[in-house]
C-alpha cells in the first residue's frame, strides 16, 4: 500500500503523470473512480486545434502518450491555418473517443511499475505540511512519497440541465467534496469555474446532404513524431466533418428561453470559458449576428452518434430539441445525450511553484483542470510535467521547468503559476511572446533531448531528431552560403519561375524569403536540397524564409537572460520605474528580491516588467557612479 507516487484521477492529466512517473522507475499508483473512464474524452471527440496541437506535440517530444494515441484512434486529421504562417498552424485530429479511452487504459494497465485501482480519494494524509498519502472511501490508506491530484471537473462537481441541478463531476459519476474539503483545510486557495458540453446525436437521424462536408487532409499528418510519417498517410482510413449553421429560429428560440437558462438566472456562479461559450452566452453576446458555425463531428468510427461542436448548453431537455430540429439537416435529430454545464473547484495556480508543487504543502503537486486550465491537450501537458517533476524530487534531482522561449508548455504554466486566472485557461499562440521559434514541428528538435535525459525517449528516437536536426542545419547554410548574381541567364531562370529579377548579388536565403518562392521553387534554386526528406525540405524553406526574424528573436532571448542574472540594489526603490502597475510594485516591495531572476519568479511579474526594471537599474547605477 506503500508508493512513490501516488495519482489521483484517471483523465489526460492522470494519464500523462503516471505514465510519466513510472517509466522514470517511480513505483506509481494510479486511483481513478472509473477503471474504464481512464483517459476519457469528456466533451469534443478531438484532439489538437490552434496551440492545442504545439502542446501535444511538445508532450510527443518530451516521452507523453496522447501523439501516439491519437495516431491510432485518429479518424480525421486536418492542419488549420494551413494558408497562414508556420508559427500559427495548428494540427487537429478527430478521434474515435472510445477507441483513444480504450487504448489510454490499456497502456496504463500494461504499464511496468504502475498499479490502477478504482477508489475514490476522500482525503489527503498531511504531517508537518508534507504530503504523506491518501485516504479513499473504502477506508485505504495509501502511502507515498510525492501525490499528484488530476481531478478535472470532480472537485465538488454539479451539473446543470435547465432548472435541474446534481452532484456529479461527470454526467452520471459522483463529485469528490471530500478531496476538495482536504485541499482547502491544507490552506489552498480555492475558486469555483464552469465548463460545459453539447447534446450527442444518433448519426442515422441526421440529413447530411443538407450540410457543408469538410474532409481531412490529403495526405494527412501524424501528431506523434514517432509514428511513421509515409506509412501513416497512405494508410490512414479518415471520416469526413460537416458544416451546419444556427438560423433566426434557432436564436429565438434560444433567446426566449434565457428566462430558464442557468448561466443567466444565477444557478451558475463560476465563470465560463470566454474563448468556448455556450450557445446561449453566444446569442446573447453576438445578437447581430445572422448565424454561427456547428460543426458535426462523427465520434467513433462507425459513426453511429456525432458531437455538436459549437452548441455546448445548459439549456432544459425541451429547449435542446428545439433549437437543435430548428438547424437544417438536424430537423429529425434524435438526442441521445443532453448537454449541460458543470461547476466545480479549483486551486488558484499561484499556490504552485513552477515544477506543478505546491508552496504551502510539500511533495503535493497538482494538474489539469485542478489548476483552472480547460482542454484536454493543457491537461496533459500539465499531467506529463508533474509526473516528471515528482519523480525527479524521489530522485533528489532539480525540477524540469521548460522557459518561455523553450515551448509553449514553458508558457503554459509560466503563465498559470505567475498570473493566476479568473476564468478557464486557454493556450493560443499569441500567449507565446517567441512562437516562431516554437513551431510545431520543430518540438522534437527542441525539446527530445529532456526526454532523452529523463528515459521517456529512446536512444533509436533521440538519434533520428538529432539527424533531423543536423540535416535542417546543413540545409539552411546551404541556403546562405550560395549566392547568386544578376546576369542574363539567372534572371531568365527566375524569370521561367514567375519570379522578379534581381538587382544585386543575393543569397538563396534572400530568394526564398518571397511570399511566392515554395518548396517547388526552392529545389529549383538549390537542386541538392532533394536529397532529404519531404519533410526536412519544409523545415529548411521555413528556417530560410524566416532567418531574419528567427535571429532577432533569439537575440531577445539572450538578452533576457543577460538581464535576468541582473543584481537590483538593496536601496532601489521601485516606485520610481515608469510603466509597473501598482500591483506589481506592492509585490516587489513586500518579496524585495535581489535579482530580476527572483523578481521574474514573483506571480505577476512579466517580461515586459523585467525589461522597464533593467533600464531603470542601470540608469540608477550609471547615476551613482557619476
Amino acid at each position: 500500500m506503500n508508493y512513490d507516487v501516488i495519482v489521483v484521477g484517471g483523465g489526460h492529466a492522470g494519464v500523462e503523470a503516471a505514465l510519466s512517473s513510472a517509466r522514470m522507475g517511480s513505483k506509481t499508483l494510479m486511483i481513478s473512480m472509473l477503471a474504464e473512464n481512464v483517459g476519457a474524452t469528456s466533451c469534443n471527440p478531438a484532439v489538437g486545434g490552434l496551440a492545442k496541437g504545439h502542446l501535444v506535440r511538445e508532450l510527443d517530444a518530451l516521452g507523453g502518450e496522447m501523439g501516439l494515441i491519437t495516431d491510432e484512434a485518429g479518424i480525421q486529421f486536418r492542419i488549420l491555418n494551413h494558408t497562414k504562417g508556420p508559427a500559427v498552424r495548428g494540427s487537429r485530429a478527430q478521434i474515435d473517443m472510445d477507441k483513444y479511452r480504450i487504448i489510454a487504459r490499456n497502456t496504463i494497465l500494461s504499464t511496468p511499475n504502475l498499479d490502477l485501482v478504482q477508489e475514490m480519494v476522500d482525503s489527503l494524509i498531511v504531517e508537518d505540511n508534507i504530503v504523506k498519502g491518501v485516504k479513499t472511501n473504502l477506508l485505504n490508506v495509501y502511502g507515498a512519497t510525492c501525490v499528484i491530484i488530476t481531478t478535472g471537473t470532480f472537485l465538488k462537481g454539479v451539473i446543470h440541465i435547465g432548472e435541474i441541478k446534481q452532484e456529479g463531476g461527470r454526467f452520471g459519476e459522483q463529485s469528490s467534496i471530500g478531496l476538495s474539503n482536504s485541499l482547502a483545510a491544507c490552506g489552498l486557495e480555492m475558486g469555483r469555474l464552469k465548463t460545459g458540453t453539447c447534446a450527442r446525436i444518433d448519426s442515422s437521424s441526421i440529413d447530411f446532404s443538407l450540410m457543408e462536408e469538410q474532409a481531412g487532409d490529403v495526405l494527412p499528418n501524424p501528431f506523434s513524431f514517432r509514428t511513421d510519417k509515409e506509412k501513416f498517410a497512405k494508410t490512414k482510413k479518415q471520416l469526413p466533418c460537416f458544416i451546419a449553421y444556427t438560423n433566426e429560429n434557432t436564436h429565438d428560440i434560444i433567446e426566449g428561453n434565457f428566462y430558464r437558462a442557468p448561466l443567466f438566472t444565477g444557478q451558475i456562479e463560476g465563470t465560463g470559458p470566454r474563448y468556448c461559450p455556450s450557445i446561449e452566452d453566444k446569442i446573447n453576446r453576438f445578437r447581430d449576428k445572422d448565424r454561427h458555425h456547428l460543426f458535426i463531428e462523427p465520434q467513433t468510427m462507425e459513426n453511429t452518434e456525432c458531437y455538436i461542436n459549437g452548441m455546448s448548453t445548459s439549456l432544459p431537455p425541451d429547449v435542446q430539441q428545439q433549437m437543435i430540429h430548428s438547424v437544417k439537416g438536424l430537423e429529425n435529430a434524435k438526442i441521445v445525450r443532453y448537454g449541460y454545464a458543470i461547476e466545480y473547484d479549483f486551486v488558484d495556480p499561484r499556490e504552485l511553484k513552477h515544477s506543478l508543487e505546491t508552496k504551502k504543502i510539500k511533495h503535493l503537486f497538482l494538474a489539469g483542470q485542478i489548476n483552472g486550465t480547460t482542454g484536454y491537450e493543457e491537461a496533459a501537458a500539465q499531467g506529463l510535467m508533474a509526473g516528471i517533476n515528482a519523480s525527479l524530487l524521489i530522485q533528489a534531482k532539480e525540477p524540469l521547468v521548460l522557459r518561455r522561449d523553450e515551448a509553449y508548455i514553458g508558457v503554459l504554466i509560466d503563465d498559470l503559476v505567475t498570473k493566476g486566472t479568473k476564468e478557464p485557461y486557454r493556450m493560443f499562440t499569441s500567449r507565446a511572446e517567441y512562437r516562431l521559434l516554437l513551431r510545431e514541428e520543430s518540438a522534437d528538435t527542441r525539446l527530445s533531448h529532456y526526454g532523452h535525459a529523463l528515459g521517456l525517449i529512446s536512444d533509436e528516437v533521440h538519434k533520428k531528431v538529432q539527424q533531423k536536426d543536423i540535416q535542417i542545419k546543413e540545409g539552411a547554410k546551404l541556403l546562405e552560403d550560395t549566392k547568386f548574381t544578376p546576369n542574363k541567364e539567372f534572371i531568365a531562370f527566375l524569370d521561367a519561375m514567375e519570379e522578379l529579377p534581381i538587382k544585386d548579388i543575393s543569397t538563396a536565403q534572400q530568394l526564398i524569403a518571397r511570399k511566392t518562392f515554395d518548396v517547388k521553387k526552392m529545389l529549383k534554386l538549390i537542386p541538392e536540397l532533394g536529397k532529404y526528406d519531404s519533410y526536412i525540405q519544409e523545415e529548411i524553406l521555413v528556417e530560410g524564409k524566416y532567418a531574419r526574424y528567427i535571429d532577432k528573436q533569439s537575440e531577445e532571448i539572450e538578452r533576457m537572460k543577460k538581464y535576468l542574472k541582473v543584481e537590483i540594489p538593496a536601496d532601489f526603490d521601485f516606485k520610481i520605474v515608469s510603466g509597473l502597475s501598482k500591483e506589481i510594485i506592492e509585490k516587489l516591495e513586500k518579496f524585495n528580491p535581489p535579482t530580476l531572476q527572483a523578481a521574474s519568479q514573483i506571480s505577476g511579474i512579466t517580461p515586459a516588467a523585467i525589461e522597464i526594471m533593467h533600464i531603470y537599474i542601470r540608469m540608477a547605477v550609471k547615476n551613482k557612479k557619476v
